[in-house]
Formats: C-alpha cells, sequence, structure tokens
C-alpha cells in the first residue's frame, strides 16, 4: 500500500505558527522551508508528498519541480490550490494507494473526503512533524551513542603520521 501526502502549501503556511511568522518577513523563505519539513516528512514516513500552491503568489504559473524528491506544485492561470488538490486526488486515488489531505480548509476537507481521501488538519500535520523531528533527533543521539571509540593511546609519533596520511602527505 503507498501512500500519497498532498499538501495545501499556503494552508499550511498560514496555520503553523513559525512558518506564519516568517511568511510576513519572507514568503519565499516560509515556502522553502515548509518544502524542506515535508522532505523529512516524506523520508521520515515512506509516504509520497506533493505540496500545492497557489499560483497567483508567484512567477512561473503552472509550475511543477521536484525539490528534496518533494513534488512541488504551482497551479495553473485560473486554478486554485484546491482544485489542483481535488484533481490529484481523483487521478491517484486506486485500491493500492491511501491518499491524505493535508489542509484546514472544512469545505476542502469535505470534498476530497467524499472523493476517498483521508483528510488530515494544519494542526495534525504539524503535531506529527513535530513528533518526526524528535524521532530524528531521537535516533541520531542513539547513534552517537552507540559509536565506540577505540580508547587506544597513541604515540606522538604515531598520531603525527596518521595525521599526515589524514591530510594526504
Amino acid at each position: 500500500m503507498k501512500d500519497i501526502l498532498l499538501v495545501d502549501g499556503y494552508n499550511m503556511i498560514g496555520a503553523w505558527p513559525k512558518l506564519r511568522t516568517l511568511k510576513d518577513k519572507d514568503l519565499e523563505l516560509a515556502r522553502d522551508q515548509l518544502i524542506e519539513i515535508m522532505a523529512e516528512y516524506q523520508a521520515y514516513t515512506g509516504y509520497e508528498v506533493k505540496v500545492i500552491f497557489d499560483a497567483h503568489m508567484v512567477e512561473g504559473v503552472g509550475k511543477k519541480y521536484k525539490n528534496y524528491r518533494v513534488d512541488v506544485i504551482y497551479t495553473g492561470k485560473n486554478e486554485t490550490a484546491d482544485e489542483r488538490i481535488e484533481k490529484l486526488v481523483s487521478e491517484l486515488n486506486r485500491l493500492d494507494r491511501t491518499i491524505h489531505v493535508a489542509t484546514s480548509d472544512f469545505t476542502e476537507q469535505s470534498i476530497t473526503f467524499g472523493k476517498g481521501a483521508l483528510r488530515k488538519s494544519a494542526r495534525e500535520l504539524l503535531t506529527e512533524t513535530e513528533i518526526m523531528q524528535k524521532g530524528i533527533h531521537h535516533a541520531v543521539e542513539k547513534t552517537k551513542k552507540s559509536q565506540e571509540s577505540t580508547n587506544l593511546t597513541l604515540t606522538s609519533e604515531i598520531a603525527e603520521i596518521f595525521e599526515k596520511w589524514r591530510r594526504g602527505l
């Protein structure tokens, strides 16, 4: 079973406190940070992630590209992110896939749920990403602790030889 997460990009930026504050200063940076978080989410959960933005906020109408292996989609002219998400749910929905839609827009949640997608609010996704980041931090700390050093004492002569090797001399 393949899980796909469709994220209403500007909805998340507007709902997540850190990104909402950043948006007022630098919208592009807020978008980039959301994409980075979603890339970590994708790596951690194994979900395929697509982040959809309304194109009226950026140049490059109808643009689609990959960033950190996350599909980033800007809607076409006269198309909203909600419309693109609904279209993607219809296109991607199959028996061997589970589609999740992350948005706090109640109408959009209802429409996509009616088309077979599972809904996830902005707050739920934020909570999941925070848990994910703690999990990543825990795994890194555990790996650091499990790496054993040899605790061999080296003479200064041997240490100097190793240092020359390290530097390629």
